[in-house]
Formats: C-alpha cells, sequence, structure tokens
C-alpha cells in the first residue's frame, strides 16, 4: 500500500503539471483566491545624492523587514548541521527542487553527517503558484518564502533571507552553502575535499570562484549598473552567485551588514560589498564552474559546482557518478 507521502507527493507532481498547463493557456480570474494572501512591498525609498558608501554604517538603508510567509523555524532546533545548502530557486521549477531533493540535496546522504536543504522564494504575482509552493511545503518542508515579490532584481532579498534565515533559527551551523537550481553539487568533493567534517570548523571562510571586475554601463546588458546605484569603476573581488561556500560564522555577519549597505540588485556583488567592509577576502577554488560543463564521469568527479544543469541532467549525472565509483580515471 502506498504511503502517506508518496501519495502527496503523486498530488502536488499533479497539481504543478496542472497549473502550469493552466498559466499557460491563460491567466487565473480575479475570483481564483487563496489562503495566502501576499501585499506588493513599497519600493525602498531613493538616497540622495549626497549618501555615499563612506557613511553607510550610520544608517539602517537596507532594513530588510520583510515577513516570512513560509517559514521552517524548528528544522535546525533539535540538530547541529555541519552544512546548510540555500538554494535560490522559482515557482515553476518544481521539477529542478524534486531532482535536487533526489540527489545532492538529499538530506540523508551522508548518515550521521547532518545536511539541510532549504529552497529560496519569494511571492509570485500568480495566486495558483503560491498556493502550489505552499502545498508542496506542506509535503517536505524545506522551502522559505517571504513577502517580497519573486522577480531576478530581488535575487539579492532571497540570499539575504537565506542569511536572516541562518541567523535566527541555525545559528550553530558549520558551514553554508549558497546556489541556484540549475546547478549540479558534487557533494563528495565539497564536503569530504573541501570542508572535512573531521577537521576542525574554519570561521571567517569564504570561497567559490572569484570574480575581479567592474560594472557594466550597457543599459541593454543583465548585468547593467548605473553610476547612480555603484559610482566606482571596480567592484571588490566577488563569487560568483552560481555557488559559493562560507563557515556558518559569516551569515550573520553578512545579514547584519547588509541592514547598513545600500541594496544593489546583482547579488554575488552585493555579497562581494558586505565581505569587503567586514574585511574578508574571498578565496579561489577552481573546482567551482560557473558555466557549463560537458559531462563526462572523470571530469565531474574533479569539481565542486557545475553550472546550466537541468533537472534530467542532475540525476542522470547523479545516478551515473554513484553507480560508477568503483571505476577509475
Amino acid at each position: 500500500m502506498p504511503s502517506k507521502v508518496s501519495c502527496l507527493y503523486l498530488l502536488t507532481v499533479v497539481c504543478w503539471a496542472s497549473a502550469l498547463w493552466y498559466l499557460s493557456g491563460s491567466r487565473p480570474s480575479t475570483a481564483y483566491v487563496g489562503q495566502m494572501n501576499f501585499t506588493p512591498r513599497k519600493p525602498l525609498p531613493r538616497l540622495s545624492k549626497n549618501d555615499t558608501f563612506s557613511n553607510i554604517r550610520t544608517r539602517t538603508l537596507n532594513p530588510h523587514d520583510f515577513k516570512f510567509l513560509i517559514n521552517e523555524p524548528n528544522k535546525c532546533k533539535s540538530t547541529t548541521p555541519f552544512l546548510v545548502l540555500l538554494i535560490s530557486t522559482n515557482h515553476k521549477e518544481f521539477d529542478a527542487r524534486q531532482a535536487i531533493r533526489e540527489t545532492w540535496g538529499d538530506e540523508n546522504t551522508f548518515g550521521d553527517i547532518k545536511i539541510l536543504t532549504l529552497f529560496l522564494l519569494g511571492y509570485n504575482t500568480e495566486p495558483v503558484l503560491n498556493q502550489m509552493v505552499e502545498q508542496e511545503s506542506q509535503i517536505f518542508h524545506d522551502i522559505l518564502v517571504e513577502d517580497f515579490v519573486d522577480s531576478y532584481h530581488n535575487l539579492t532579498l532571497k540570499t539575504l533571507m537565506g542569511m536572516r534565515w541562518v541567523t535566527s533559527f541555525c545559528p550553530n551551523a558549520q558551514y553554508v552553502m549558497k546556489t541556484d537550481s540549475d546547478i549540479f553539487v558534487n557533494m563528495d568533493n565539497l564536503v569530504f575535499n573541501l570542508l572535512r567534517p573531521n577537521a576542525k570548523p574554519r570561521r571567517r571562510f569564504f570561497t567559490g570562484h572569484v570574480i575581479n571586475g567592474g560594472p557594466i554601463r550597457d543599459v541593454r546588458s543583465k548585468w547593467f549598473m548605473s553610476r547612480d546605484l555603484y559610482p566606482d569603476s571596480r567592484y571588490p573581488p566577488f563569487c560568483s552567485g552560481t555557488g559559493y561556500v562560507f563557515s556558518g560564522d559569516i551569515a550573520e555577519l553578512i545579514y547584519k551588514t547588509s541592514l547598513h549597505t545600500r541594496l544593489l540588485h546583482l547579488e554575488d556583488v552585493y555579497v562581494g560589498l558586505c565581505l569587503r567592509k567586514l574585511g574578508i577576502r574571498p578565496f579561489q577554488n577552481g573546482g567551482f564552474n560557473h558555466w557549463k560543463m560537458s559531462y563526462s564521469l572523470c571530469r565531474y568527479r574533479k569539481v565542486l559546482t557545475v553550472h546550466q544543469i537541468s533537472p534530467e541532467e542532475i540525476l542522470r549525472i547523479w545516478n551515473d557518478m554513484s553507480n560508477k565509483k568503483h571505476l577509475k580515471c
């Protein structure tokens, strides 16, 4: 006889398929009102021209006064996790979330080495999608949602939500990884080669694919940054937002620093700004790949992350690597 969880999971898959089909054909009518009501946030006030990066510690520029619509406050209550995975995702990426749950995000992969997995979202302007995510959360208990609009320009808010959660509900976590839902993570390399559970926990540690560059002023670019928002010609060193790892103490440091740091929509750049204010320099690690890399067993054994991987590829790569651990390269 199927378990209750299996039946709920099957129902969730069917509901997601129906919801996405429905949205692809037409927009929900205004009569469709769910149990969760979402109120758009007011935009942050603009700073005057006299505000500079030198005086940002004197006022709360980014109060992050958003409320949790979906939270898991007890997920870390009875355990001290070795690693918390914070995965940025959006409402329609159920297949990606499920592929991650079944592969590198499986919290039971390493037995006594405790891993926690959490997916980060804002709220969606389509009520049906918010309801589907709420139902998904009731099954898996691995979703966080705050009441900001889920959009590309609010990716920084997603990351800060994750930092806030670790600070408030899991302050003793040894390490944290922030990554995206289209990433493949080689957990064996991450846990045993980079972080090493038997080693002394590090502090003020931050690593990933380090980028040294400056703002793009072309308004047609996805990464456009205006001079008004960021007047400097160079960014501080920052890790690609596709995947970076840091010691647990960093979460609180970044979150509290962000409260006095003017918000930027480029999440990875913004985290780099906070690190510079903290006097923490990120370490380069060549295992973090922020672009697509064709699969081969031996190549993927050497990496920590690979970008632009579909849910189907995540499942196929994970299964292949798991079944061929006995093969030598």
